[in-house]
């Protein structure tokens, strides 16, 4: 039997440059100062961090999805509608402001197309999304000891790159 390599865990997140980044997002467009940023990664390891995050700058990422039981597992709250976050690479450094547009509860297998297009992972049709989602939140829930129930709700978020300029949307 062979056990899959341990993945390397993303660094710590650099809370003062995430806020310093938000304070120069905020600097250009103080209407948002009412919101407070949480401050996160993709995925559970510093290669998928990055990977997913270099979808982010370069690429077609502009949709996420989390299960609704990660965010009381972690003690925070879903997002919300115009609520921003400050996504970080493998290291821990942040590296774009995001800001959510479209929220959707519902279960894992009521993903369509356009949604797993958006996300822009793989070959961004919805089989490969739900096969490495699935997959992925399995992973995590094992992490945690639990067992994933493919009923589970997910938030399915769409969101917008807002600073810096060179990745704004």
């Amino acid at each position: 039997m062979t056990s899959t390599p341990p993945r390397p865990p993303v660094a710590p997140l650099d809370e003062r440059a995430a806020a310093a980044l938000w304070q120069d997002y905020l600097a250009a467009h103080p209407e948002h100062a009412w919101d407070t940023p949480t401050v996160e990664h993709f995925g559970d390891s510093a290669p998928l961090a990055d990977e997913l995050l270099d979808l982010v700058l370069h690429g077609p990422k502009r949709a996420t999805a989390t299960l609704l039981a990660d965010f009381a597992a972690e003690g925070e709250l879903p997002p919300r509608i115009g609520s921003h976050w400050v996504a970080c690479d493998g290291a821990g450094r942040p590296r774009v402001v995001l800001r959510s547009v479209e929220l959707r509860v519902g279960p894992v297998h009521s993903v369509d197309d356009a949604f797993a297009r958006d996300e822009g992972e793989d070959d961004r049709t919805r089989a490969t999304w739900l096969e490495q989602h699935l997959g992925y939140w399995r992973r995590t829930c094992a992490a945690r000891g639990v067992e994933l129930d493919e009923s589970a709700e997910v938030v399915f978020e769409r969101l917008r790159v807002v600073w810096p300029p060179e990745h704004a949307d």
